[in-house]
């Protein structure tokens, strides 16, 4: 491998795990995860991921997009602030170290998105404390904040998935 292919790769990979991150913020991360293995199929040929691999992950992103769009316009939009932000990264990152060496390359995924949507829910019980009762938001809602990152970071990593394993087998 060439220095120009490998700095590509980690540039893909990059962009894999910023995909997962913006799920966390509500961001559609799903349709960056979708471009970036588009363009890596596009730059390599299509030599690992063929038309149906793609048309299997832009499907996938349409689902998780449209699962956030139905749950936005009921009323879930989540509260993002700067610390939320710095919560979710130091969480991402404690959480891909914390399960690496257990499930070594699928624990860095999953212990990225886990760690970052701990990171988050943290932060917002903490901000949620320290408002008074009127202000606090409803359980309920953040529970479907909750459940609608915890589908999309779902559906994210079966796409990370499916596609690195159709380019390195």
């Amino acid at each position: 491998m060439s220095a120009f292919a490998g700095a590509g790769l980690v540039i893909f990979i990059l962009i894999l795990f910023a995909g997962i991150f913006l799920n966390l913020f509500g961001l559609p991360g799903t349709v960056v995860i979708f471009f970036d293995v588009l363009f890596y199929a596009i730059f390599t040929g299509f030599d690992h991921i063929g038309l149906k691999i793609i048309l299997f992950l832009l499907l996938s992103a349409i689902i998780a997009e449209t699962i956030d769009f139905f749950l936005v316009m009921s009323g879930t939009q989540p509260v993002v602030s700067k610390m939320s932000f710095g919560a979710a990264a130091s969480g991402a990152i404690g959480g891909a170290f914390l399960l690496a060496p257990f499930f070594w390359g699928p624990g860095i995924w999953v212990g990225f998105f886990l760690g970052g949507l701990a990171g988050i829910l943290i932060m917002e019980i903490l901000r949620q404390y320290k408002l008074k009762a009127p202000y606090r938001t409803l359980n309920r809602v953040i529970f479907t904040i909750i459940g609608k990152n915890a589908v999309k970071g779902f559906i994210s990593l079966c796409m990370i998935a499916f596609s690195l394993s159709n380019i390195y087998s």
